[in-house]
């Protein structure tokens, strides 16, 4: 089987690693904290330290880490994944970042013969624990027939979507859906908490219709149980959206949901719950 490293083992990465081990592949992890990585080390992972350490004896590494500015460092720094890793290896960042970088990273790659996809992925921790994520990739076709075997590990809807950098925008794309729509349903939940009605009702109601989404059915429930633990952080997704504007910028557009929502989450995560999950919206409608 092929031997992976896995870089980040956050709310999602976890998940994710442990599917690669289950499915029988050797495992070397590596994130800034080991102690997160514990379990998976006492379920048969290797510990490396370093970026570069895992590269040199990984055929295949995925990194999922927090910011842009991570995803440089690993790829392109000191010791990082491009100087280390063997010609013919399969690098994929499957973190949210931005489409720029991917196609920076995917020509310094190229420059040494290493394959590199973008492979962003949607879905959230439910997504990542269930093995079905969406999972969004960016690259030559090569790299992603390298991919995809391991892809089927973790995701149910795995596309291809162009060159280097379109996974990335393709994210972008799916980030922008979702900020609007979170709006929405705190807007719709506080709206049928205001007029008196049970909101656990309505959900039921008006889910299986036009205004069906996972942010509604998913999301929604945890709003209403107050359960804001974090399948995606309320700080990453700023990022994510702080990333589309600044793409959408360069191409001219003008995206008035994506700013208006971008704006709220920014006061949500001013008044403390930037590691709260996104669906924490709703407290910016309460404390108002």
């Amino acid at each position: 089987m092929t031997t992976i490293g896995f870089i980040g083992t956050g709310v999602m990465g976890k998940s994710m690693a442990r599917h690669l081990l289950q499915g029988g592949h050797g495992l070397h992890l590596y994130t800034r904290t080991k102690s997160k990585a514990k379990d998976l080390l006492e379920e048969g992972a290797v510990w490396k330290e370093s970026p570069g350490e895992l590269a040199s004896v990984s055929d295949v590494v995925i990194t999922m880490v927090g910011y842009p500015e991570d995803v440089k460092e690993v790829y392109m720094g000191e010791n990082g994944l491009i100087e280390r890793a063997e010609a013919g290896a399969l690098l994929i960042d499957m973190t949210t970042s931005d489409p720029a970088l991917a196609a920076e990273i995917a020509e310094q790659a190229a420059l040494k013969n290493i394959h590199v996809l973008d492979a962003p992925v949607s879905g959230g921790d439910i997504g990542a624990k269930n093995a079905e994520l969406a999972i969004m990739a960016g690259g030559t076709e090569e790299a992603f027939a390298k991919a995809e075997p391991v892809f089927r590990l973790l995701g149910t809807n795995i596309r291809h979507l162009g060159k280097a950098g379109a996974g990335q925008s393709t994210k972008m794309a799916n980030q922008i859906a979702i900020a609007s729509t979170m709006m929405g349903v705190s807007e719709s939940l506080v709206y049928a908490e205001k007029a008196g009605l049970n909101v656990e009702q309505v959900l039921d109601t008006i889910e299986t219709g036009a205004a069906g989404s996972f942010s509604l059915s998913k999301l929604g429930r945890r709003m209403i149980a107050e359960d804001f633990e974090p399948g995606f952080y309320v700080k990453h997704f700023i990022k994510d959206m702080r990333i589309a504007v600044e793409s959408a910028k360069k191409m001219g557009l003008e995206l008035h949901g994506l700013e208006l929502a971008e704006s709220l989450y920014a006061q949500l995560a001013e008044n403390g719950w930037e590691n709260a999950g996104t669906q924490a919206l709703i407290k910016y409608y309460f404390q108002k």
